[in-house]
């Protein structure tokens, strides 16, 4: 069994398609097919079903691939050990995000470090804080900007506090609401809202603030990105509730701020085993050092 064989099923069941691995794995499709089908045969069970308009893994495929993918992470993890113990940071690093993050400029960020480490692969997700927080524990990603309602801490986790703020109402520019400075709650009762899916931590925020005041409102859209949430304010469908640290990202909406406001608290979070070296690296240059496991 080989490296490669696993990188040719890796990029098969991720494509499926046997033309489009080929291409993505940079080797004629012959030479693809011809490894799988020696892997399977080592194997003595098929990984792929075949058929002329689809390609799916099988159950003993199924099986497969999470261990496939996992030697291939710890043989890539391995190669950037070695290459950091000669003072050479490598190898893949992977992100995630809130869409509205406010306590950071993260595409600046991931500049900076980008052009201080060019041979790290840099991949970044944006997902709802408690998928974030998931996949931080499995280990497919190596550190998250997340939000959380005041007091309220991700486990599971490594974290640090990157600063906490209040939402603010968000409006269409002419909206009734645009040129005041300060509303309370109960004067949203009867709006329309655009608002992140229900259960969701970026949800809860403005959820508990409500529920604490004793006001009832209408969600008629939920959206899982702050841009896409801005698009619908924009149009006069709904207003929204979005940090106040990350409103200068959308310069053309007016906020209105509130005199009961719920307040949140952005966290960056990374697994609590030893980071790999990209990730010490990106953690360090966010000023928070790794500690060991």
């Amino acid at each position: 069994m080989e490296l490669q064989q696993m990188r040719y099923v890796v990029a098969v069941a991720e494509t499926s398609n046997f033309t489009r691995a080929a291409e993505q794995c940079l080797v004629v499709q012959s030479a693809l097919s011809h490894q799988i089908a020696r892997l399977e045969s080592e194997l003595g069970a098929k990984l792929f079903e075949r058929t002329s308009r689809r390609v799916r893994l099988t159950p003993a495929g199924e099986a497969f691939l999470p261990a496939a993918r996992q030697a291939l992470d710890a043989a890539e993890r391995a190669r950037a050990e070695v290459a950091a113990a000669a003072g050479e940071i490598r190898g893949r690093l992977a992100i995630g995000a809130i869409s509205a993050v406010g306590a950071v400029d993260l595409p600046a960020v991931l500049k900076q470090f980008h052009l201080r480490y060019r041979e790290v692969r840099i991949s970044l997700r944006t997902s709802p804080s408690e998928d974030l927080i998931e996949r931080i524990r499995q280990g497919t990603l190596d550190a998250a900007f997340v939000g959380l309602p005041l007091g309220v801490r991700p486990l599971g986790v490594r974290s640090h506090e990157l600063g906490g703020g209040d939402l603010v109402a968000v409006v269409a520019p002419d909206h009734p609401l645009a040129d005041r400075e300060h509303v309370d709650l109960h004067r949203l009762a009867d709006e329309t809202f655009v608002d992140f899916p229900a259960g969701t931590a970026g949800r809860a925020h403005s959820d508990a603030a409500f529920a604490a005041a004793g006001v009832r409102r209408e969600v008629s859209f939920e959206v899982t990105t702050a841009n896409l949430m801005a698009r619908l304010i924009r149009q006069g469908l709904g207003i929204g509730m979005l940090p106040a640290a990350f409103m200068p990202e959308l310069p053309d909406l007016p906020i209105v701020r509130l005199s009961d406001a719920p307040a949140g608290v952005e966290h960056l979070i990374w697994s609590r085993f030893q980071p790999s070296p990209a990730a010490t690296a990106f953690l360090s240059a966010l000023g928070v050092p790794a500690p060991s496991a």
